[in-house]
């Protein structure tokens, strides 16, 4: 089976690649543009672009909207993430976070996914911190500024690591049991 990534961002495939080999799922990087609604909730926005590409005919597939959320900016840049990133980049909110004692923040990734006719919706966490400069040059994004532990960016840390922690990694595991649950899948031997 194949599931089409819809995303304009390889990086995302990659990682939903590696999640799912086990699965005996593959992925195909899928690009079709769709309006993300302007909300603060990725729930909202990930659930109005499956009804506009579900329109469109598309089926067997995911997408996902992902957002950091730093606590001292109140959760900003939140759902506005891509914006930031093309706008101020990690050195804006490197800016924005100067003298800034909490650096407290997390990663939300909400995904949703089409398989078989069904839709699925889950949202993965992970909490973390931002630095204070960038480090690392792997991942996107703000993975440069964010680290899990007080530690390693996830732009230092390696990709199968990486997804074992990140929120990406974690929506993954709860999209993996809920098609499990809906016998959608079944781990290979």
């Amino acid at each position: 089976m194949k599931l089409k990534v819809i995303t304009s961002n390889p990086g995302k495939v990659a990682e939903y690649a590696k999640s799912f080999a086990d699965l005996g799922i593959g992925m195909e990087h899928y690009r079709l543009p769709y309006d993300e609604v302007q909300t603060s909730d990725l729930e909202e926005v990930v659930s109005k672009g499956m009804d506009e590409i579900e329109r469109k005919g598309v089926r067997d597939y995911i997408i996902d909207d992902s957002g950091l959320f730093v606590d001292a900016l109140k959760g900003f840049p939140g759902v506005w993430s891509a914006y930031a990133q093309k706008t101020i980049g990690n050195p804006g909110i490197l800016k924005l976070m100067e003298g800034v004692g909490d650096r407290g923040a997390e990663f939300r990734c909400c995904i949703g996914c089409d398989i078989s006719g069904q839709r699925i919706i889950v949202t993965g966490v992970c909490r973390g911190y931002i630095t204070d400069s960038e480090r690392g040059d792997g991942g996107f994004g703000f993975d440069p500024i964010f680290t899990p532990d007080g530690g390693r960016t996830f732009a230092e840390i390696p990709i199968e690591e990486k997804n074992g922690m990140s929120h990406r990694g974690n929506a993954v595991k709860l999209l993996i049991e809920e098609m499990k649950k809906r016998n959608l899948v079944r781990a290979h031997q």
